[in-house]
């Protein structure tokens, strides 16, 4: 089913960011829109690094139904909220804004909820309360993922950083079961895991140079890389090299994607439309573009 043209009723909705440009999800959005023939539109915002607050509080009122936030204003978009979901408290982030027609805002965070039906996709069985997890990094991303686990009952969540202090005051926000731990504790950090994420904008971690020795995490560990350009990075191969499965970014991006849509539009989006397959072939194109 094609999608009814723009009209004087189309609900309109997007991803805000900066830079933006490069962003899959207008790409995902609108073929759920045109698979389901709903009367709306997701299109890409770029505010100046100054001028998100001035986007934001233009919008207010309802005429866009409302963004995706991504880097670098989930934070703030988090401020500007009227009306905060318990789970975008605990990340202290939004991904997700809601304009209502009485001038206010709801935020809310599918980032975690992305995170975990992501690992239900690609590592079937992986069960977040059956032993510790390791997260590295101790950005916006990391609390994040750490705050979905936790709720998960997770029993142990742990963060790795460069930077200890960082991952300690993490811990300290979050409270149990997110314990820290610094970057020379790589070995005690892996012990017993079901699963080790990277939550840095690295291929690696908040160091490129910092090699995981995935050999000292049990067998059955899942590796997962919140990355998705390449599709494959050097932290996901190292991963796979050495016989752990992995989840990639790309699937991370799609989950949180799907609780997105349905705020807008008020449906879940239609699983039979491959966005997966659109999305990596976007990516081949790109990667073939820039190699030309």
């Amino acid at each position: 089913m094609s999608r009814p043209p723009i009209s004087g009723a189309t609900t309109v909705a997007g991803v805000v960011g900066s830079p933006v440009r490069h962003s899959l999800s207008p790409l995902i959005q609108n073929a759920w829109l045109q698979a389901a023939g709903v009367d709306g539109v997701y299109v890409p915002f770029t505010p100046p690094a100054d001028g998100f607050d001035r986007l934001v509080r233009g919008l207010r009122g309802g005429a866009v139904r409302g963004l995706n936030v991504t880097l670098p204003f989930k934070e703030v978009a988090l401020a500007m909220a009227d009306r905060v979901s318990d789970r975008a408290k605990a990340a202290a982030a939004s991904n997700l804004l809601i304009f209502h027609g009485d001038g206010t805002i709801s935020a809310d965070n599918t980032d975690g909820t992305g995170l975990l039906a992501a690992f239900a996709a690609q590592a079937p069985g992986f069960d977040p309360k059956a032993g510790p997890v390791l997260i590295l990094g101790a950005g916006g991303a990391a609390r994040g993922a750490a705050a979905a686990l936790a709720a998960a009952g997770a029993r142990q969540v742990r963060l790795l950083n460069r930077t200890a202090a960082k991952a300690e005051a993490v811990a300290a926000a979050l409270g149990k079961p997110v314990v820290a731990f610094a970057a020379n504790e790589i070995a005690a950090a892996l012990m017993g895991v079901t699963a080790v994420i990277n939550a840095t904008s690295a291929g690696v971690a908040d160091s490129a140079e910092l090699d995981i020795p995935f050999e000292l995490a049990p067998r059955g560990a899942v590796a997962m890389d919140m990355v998705y350009t390449p599709l494959e990075t050097p932290f996901l191969a190292r991963a796979k090299a050495s016989g752990r499965r992995t989840v990639d970014g790309l699937e991370m991006l799609i989950r949180q994607a799907e609780p997105s849509f349905e705020a807008f539009y008020g449906q879940r989006p239609d699983p039979r439309v491959d966005v997966r397959a659109l999305a990596i072939a976007a990516l081949e194109a790109r990667k073939a573009e820039a190699q030309a």
